[in-house]
C-alpha cells in the first residue's frame, strides 16, 4: 500500500481496530487515542509508509509502552514520555531516526507512536513486530531476525530515564522489567533501534493497515446494529472459540504483568459448558472444561462484548460481562521454530504443545 496520511478523527479506527487485534493486551487504547488526537490536532496528520518505501539506510525507532496495562488505568503518563525516550536514544547513537515504528499491533502500543509521530514529523512504518500483542520485549519478530533490542532508553511520567546496554534480548526484558517495576509498574520506552535494511527483513506488513480496517468494520457493523464477530471472523479468517459469561476473574499485578484467568459459562449454543481462559497481559490459551485448548499462542484469542460489539481487554474483564472469544491464526513467522520457542505455550509453562488453530478441534 502507497502512503497515507491518520487524521486526528482516524485515531478512533485506529484505536478500536487495535484493542481487537491486540489480544486483550497492550494497554488501554483510549488512553493512546487521546495522546494521538492531542498531538494531531496540535501538530498535524501521520503519514503511514510502506516498508518498501524505508531506504535501507534509515534509522528506523519503535516507541511504546511496558509494563502491567491495568496499572496504566490508573497511572497516566504525562504525554512526553515517549518523546523523551526517543530524544535521549538519538542522542546516546549520535543520529536523528527517519521512520517510527509500531512494536506491536495492539491496544496503547498501536496508538502512542501516532502521537510521537505527530510531534516529531516522522513518519510511521506500516508494520509491527508482533502482528498482535505480547508480553514480553523479546517477542518481537526482529529478535528472530538477529536484531539487538538495546541500546534501549526507558523513561517515566516523573522524569526519571535511563539508557540500558544488554547481552541479549532476554536480558533487555529482565532489566528493563525491573526498572519498570520501580518507575510504578509501567513506563514508556525506545528501544530496537535498526536500519531500514532490518526493518525490510523482519516487520511484519501492513498491520497498521490492517487495524485501520478492523475498527472502520466494527464501527460500520456496529453503526447497523449488527454484532461484528461474524464479519471479523469472515474478514480475518478466524473461528468462533466460544460465546459465555465471566462467572469467576481472578487478576493480580505481578513481576510487572497482569497475570490471570478468566472462567466462563457458555451462552447461547454453548450453553452448558465451561470454559477458561489465561492472560499475562493478553490472552495466552483458551480451554473448554476438559481442559482441552481451543486456541494457544502465538495463534490469536481476541474478545468482543457479547452485547455491544466493542473489543474487551483484560483489564475490562469482570463478573457478569458476556463475550464472544475469537481465535485467529498467527503470522507465519510465528508458527515456525524459532516462532514458538520465543513465544509458544511452553515458554509460558504451558504442557500443551502448540498446535495451528485450524487443527484444534472446537
Amino acid at each position: 500500500m502507497s502512503a497515507y496520511t491518520i487524521t486526528e478523527n482516524e485515531m478512533e479506527a485506529i484505536a478500536t481496530g487495535g484493542a481487537f487485534l491486540g489480544t486483550g493486551g497492550g494497554g488501554d487504547p483510549y488512553i493512546g487515542k487521546l495522546m494521538a488526537q492531542s498531538a494531531i490536532a496540535r501538530h498535524g496528520p501521520v503519514t503511514v509508509i510502506s516498508p518498501e518505501d524505508v531506504k535501507d539506510d534509515w534509522l528506523c525507532v519503535p516507541v511504546c509502552m511496558m509494563g502491567a496495562p491495568t496499572v496504566m488505568l490508573e497511572k497516566l503518563p504525562n504525554g512526553g514520555e515517549a518523546g523523551s525516550a526517543l530524544e535521549q536514544l538519538e542522542a546516546f547513537l549520535g543520529r536523528k531516526a527517519d521512520a517510527l515504528i509500531c512494536i506491536e499491533a495492539g491496544g496503547l502500543n498501536s496508538t502512542i507512536p501516532f502521537a510521537v509521530a505527530a510531534a516529531t514529523g516522522l513518519p510511521l512504518i506500516d508494520g509491527d513486530g508482533m502482528g498482535r500483542a505480547f508480553p514480553e520485549l523479546q517477542m518481537v519478530s526482529f529478535t528472530m531476525q538477529g536484531v539487538a533490542a538495546t541500546p534501549m532508553v526507558i523513561a517515566d511520567e516523573k522524569g526519571n530515564s535511563s539508557v540500558i546496554n544488554a547481552i541479549s534480548n532476554p536480558w533487555t526484558e529482565r532489566l528493563a522489567r525491573s526498572q519498570t517495576i520501580e518507575m510504578g509498574g509501567s513506563a514508556l520506552v525506545a528501544l530496537y533501534p535498526m536500519s531500514g535494511a532490518e526493518v525490510k527483513k523482519g516487520i511484519l506488513r501492513n498491520t497498521l493497515s490492517l487495524i485501520f480496517e478492523i475498527g472502520k468494520l466494527i464501527t460500520g457493523e456496529r453503526a447497523k446494529n449488527r454484532n461484528p464477530a461474524d464479519a471479523l471472523i469472515e474478514k480475518l479468517n478466524g473461528k468462533r472459540l466460544f460465546t459465555g459469561r465471566v462467572v469467576d476473574i481472578e487478576r493480580r499485578t505481578e513481576g510487572g504483568f497482569a497475570r490471570g484467568r478468566a472462567v466462563l459459562k457458555g451462552m447461547d449454543q454453548d450453553h452448558g459448558q465451561t470454559f477458561r481462559v489465561d492472560f499475562q497481559n493478553e490472552f495466552l490459551i483458551a480451554l473448554n472444561e476438559n481442559d482441552q485448548p481451543l486456541a494457544v499462542t502465538p495463534d490469536l484469542i481476541c474478545a468482543l462484548d457479547a452485547d455491544g460489539g466493542l473489543p474487551v481487554t483484560t483489564e475490562q474483564l469482570r463478573f457478569g460481562l458476556a463475550v464472544t472469544m475469537i481465535g485467529l491464526p498467527c503470522d507465519a513467522q510465528w508458527r515456525s521454530q524459532a516462532g514458538i520457542d520465543l513465544v509458544g505455550p511452553g515458554y509460558f509453562g504451558y504442557p500443551q504443545a502448540y498446535t495451528p488453530l485450524e487443527d484444534l478441534p472446537l
